[in-house]
């Protein structure tokens, strides 16, 4: 089975924090009147087959009331014991081998979620769509999206959309 389509979809800070210190994401609040059916969240949502994120990233939204993946396939990236919700898998190792083992098991389209997991799949070139909404707001300091050693990589600009909050959207596919 060949590897499932990717998708990325992230809000970051103008100065391209996805998250602040400590892994606050109350600057995302600025944004919260652009309901997730206009800016494409819930759209995709609907068309993808399983999530992947990092630890940090479920710890976070695992910690959300409602939890916002219900009825999805849900796979956390971790070396070490974890107390999930149920439902919840847990799976180590290199993400391409992951993404292929999820390919074989008929799962053809995945979100990837969380900046370290974002990373290793663009140093991997694991990323087939990648949309980035950037929120009104300069952190100064925080979890950057593109931080550490990635490689170069090419995308073609797909479409942007702007928002009455002023959040900026562009959407991107493998260029």
């Amino acid at each position: 089975m060949p590897r499932p389509l990717t998708s990325v979809f992230l809000g970051l800070s103008l100065d391209g924090c996805i998250a602040g210190p400590g892994g606050d994401l109350s600057f995302l609040d600025t944004v919260t009147t652009d309901p997730p059916e206009d800016t494409g969240f819930a759209t995709l949502l609907r068309t993808v087959d399983a999530l992947v994120m990092g630890r940090t990233t479920y710890e976070t939204v695992a910690a959300f009331d409602p939890w916002p993946y219900e009825g999805k396939r849900t796979l956390v990236l971790t070396h070490r014991p974890l107390a999930a919700r149920a439902g919840i898998e847990t799976r180590g190792g290199p993400l391409a081998d992951i993404l292929e083992a999820l390919g074989n098991e008929g799962v053809a389209h995945v979100y990837l979620d969380g900046g370290d997991v974002v990373r290793q799949a663009l140093t991997a070139d694991l990323v087939d769509r990648l949309t980035l909404s950037w929120v009104p707001v300069v952190l100064g300091k925080g979890m950057r999206l593109f931080d550490g050693d990635l490689p170069t990589r090419c995308f073609k600009l797909e479409g942007t959309s702007q928002f009455p909050s002023g959040l900026a959207q562009a959407r991107y596919v493998r260029g």
